[in-house]
């Protein structure tokens, strides 16, 4: 068996693969063993090509790359796939985590982390990107699932920041959930001190982009 490390990327974007695949052939031990522009037939090249760690991106056309990426670790459990994208929401790395992914890593994230986390994620531990940090803690081993700042709300609460998020008033929202404004106000505190948010304006800019509510 080859001692080296062998990556495949999925991206749309032309331009990062060729960046990715600069920086992991300078690696002593690593290799780059490709590149598909979205995610159709990543479960057969992923085999065919004998990687070991899989980069993938979250917002590409084609099949839904969260599925393909439970797919992979589901027929192939020993290839270890790592999201490698421009956004960092919280849904998104729930999303990632639920689908077997063993990292997550921002795209404005420096190359040098993108390597860390390939050596991470080979050796069986979680990888984040220090982008991705700030939201969750880093398990240290992939059974312990990281849990993003909007996992820790209640259903009340999770309740309470979408009509916050859709503009609503201390008052409306106290009128649809049939409680009292100070009992909102103990809520939102609540919620902001969980998301590690300090004012109202932040929270509906939060909520947004998220996708809790449309903008």
């Amino acid at each position: 068996m080859s001692s080296q490390i062998r990556v495949l990327c999925v991206d749309d974007h032309a331009f990062l693969a060729e960046g990715l695949r600069s920086k992991i052939n300078l690696e002593p031990d690593m290799e780059f063993v490709g590149w598909l522009p979205d995610a159709t037939n990543l479960i057969h090249e992923a085999k065919e090509r004998q990687a070991d760690v899989v980069t993938v991106d979250v917002e590409m056309p084609g099949p839904d790359p969260f599925e393909s990426i439970k797919e992979l670790h589901r027929r192939h459990p020993e290839i270890k796939a790592i999201v490698l994208s421009a956004y960092v929401r919280d849904r998104y790395v729930d999303a990632a985590v639920d689908a077997g992914a063993w990292g997550y890593i921002s795209k404005g994230d420096h190359p040098d982390h993108i390597v860390a986390a390939i050596h991470r994620v080979v050796q069986g531990r979680f990888a984040l990107g220090p982008s991705v940090e700030e939201r969750v803690p880093v398990p240290k081993a992939k059974k312990d699932k990281p849990t993003s700042r909007s996992q820790l709300l209640t259903a009340r609460e999770s309740q309470i920041l979408r009509m916050i998020g859709r503009g609503m008033s201390r008052g409306e929202i106290a009128k649809e959930i049939f409680r009292s404004q100070k009992t909102v106000d103990a809520h939102q505190q609540s919620i902001m001190k969980k998301l590690g948010i300090h004012d109202r304006v932040e929270l509906v800019r939060y909520a947004i982009r998220e996708g809790i509510v449309e903008p």
